[in-house]
């Protein structure tokens, strides 16, 4: 894909770069002008799990290292970025990210492939983008149970020739899918958005807004998802890891 992060400040938190720069810039000065151009990129929206599972397999960190954008994602990668005296201008939510995407492609009347999640899932939230976003023209979609080298489902991603595709098979999956293929793609934005389907459909309750603000949305998904704690706890391992500079 084309590389472009040379164009944008990176930080580098364990051996990722993340970009540092504001959400609006990001999206006006790169993303916006790359889907009127038909561009492609691939886009990493990374959390401190996220870097924990790079560090801990190689295929995973190499995936992640092909991504033209790694944007910062979880307040853990704020919190070791300014531990680290290198702070980030400001953490760029992954559904934030996507809600934006979709509002600019409303508005240009371009095209998305939603990719991911149940199949039941799946279709409420693309009901829910047709219904808040008229314009959008939806090329496609398709569950998220499916082998990782499936050629037939890589097809129908290339013939919908969406100017976005929505990846939501949770870590590692979605970024794997999307560096394994990415060169039978002419273009389009690929994103990985782990849980924003189940969002978007209603499914899963987003953090009130406050929480959001105070940096504590891990809190809240970890009380609503006490299932949750096991990947919270990758996030005290990162943090600790930061402290003592471990590799």
């Amino acid at each position: 894909m084309q590389n472009m992060t040379n164009q944008l400040k990176t930080i580098k938190i364990m051996n990722v770069n993340f970009i540092n720069a504001t959400k609006d810039i990001f999206l006006k000065n790169h993303i916006y002008p790359s889907l009127m151009n038909e561009h492609k990129q691939f886009i990493v929206t990374a959390n401190p799990e996220i870097v924990m599972k790079a560090r801990e397999n190689e295929q995973y960190e190499q995936a992640i290292h092909s991504a033209d954008y790694v944007v910062p994602d979880g307040a853990g990668i704020l919190m070791a970025a300014k531990y680290m005296k290198l702070p980030l201008q400001e953490r760029i939510a992954g559904y934030d990210l996507m809600l934006d995407l979709l509002e600019f492609v409303n508005d240009k009347g371009l095209s998305c492939f939603f990719l991911g999640a149940k199949e039941e899932v799946n279709e409420k939230a693309v009901l829910e983008v047709e219904k808040r976003f008229p314009n959008i023209n939806i090329a496609g979609r398709h569950h998220g149970f499916f082998k990782l080298d499936d050629q037939e489902l890589v097809e129908k991603v290339q013939n919908a020739n969406a100017d976005i595709v929505f990846v939501a098979l949770g870590l590692p999956r979605q970024e794997l899918w999307i560096a394994r293929h990415s060169e039978q793609f002419q273009k389009g934005i690929f994103m990985g958005v782990g849980g924003s389907l189940d969002v978007l459909a209603g499914e899963v309750n987003r953090a009130p807004e406050i929480w959001i603000k105070l940096n504590l949305e891990w809190l809240y998904r970890l009380l609503k998802q006490p299932f949750r704690l096991k990947r919270i706890l990758k996030v005290f391992e990162f943090m600790v890891r930061i402290v003592f500079r471990k590799s």
